[in-house]
């Protein structure tokens, strides 16, 4: 049973230049956005396209728009426009090293690729703080983490926002 996000706005942000130019049809994004909505939350989806500046972007102004928790999917691999970590380090105050390993360790009881994930996930700067981490693009893997983070999530936001142990 997920836990209850009761109260928690998620963005969702897919990363992909395919998508973004109608290419291809967001399939991760929104099964993310669905597991979310399962879980009582309120969930919204961006599509950017990869690149530094246009991942940061989306970041600041879903934390911006009250987002507690953003999640990208797409650009953490080795392709030459895979950099959706590099555009989300510098906003990240605080890291969160265990998200990424347990999404890594998870993944690869259905595929030796979760290896290659380079994602992040953190807290970020400033006084409008929220959670960020970064899932693969594929919508299985997408499925497979935020299915691993969603009895995580809630107790995460609760501590960024200064609840209790």
């Amino acid at each position: 049973m997920p836990s209850d996000l009761a109260g928690l706005t998620v963005s969702v942000i897919t990363v992909s230049d395919r998508c973004a130019a109608g290419a291809a049809e967001d399939t991760a994004g929104p099964a993310i956005a669905a597991a979310v909505r399962a879980a009582h939350g309120t969930a919204t989806v961006t599509i950017v396209p990869d690149g530094l500046e246009s991942v940061a972007s989306a970041i600041v102004a879903a934390r911006d728009a009250g987002a507690h928790i953003i999640i990208s999917t797409g650009g953490t691999g080795v392709a030459p426009r895979d950099v959706t970590p590099e555009a989300t380090a510098p906003l990240l105050a605080q890291r969160l090293p265990g998200l990424p390993e347990l999404l890594r360790r998870e993944g690869a009881a259905s595929t030796p690729m979760a290896a290659v994930s380079r994602g992040l996930a953190g807290v970020t700067a400033g006084p409008r703080r929220a959670i960020v981490i970064n899932l693969p693009g594929s919508e299985r893997a997408a499925r497979e983490g935020i299915a691993t983070l969603l009895p995580l999530l809630a107790h995460l936001a609760a501590q960024v926002a200064g609840g209790d142990h």
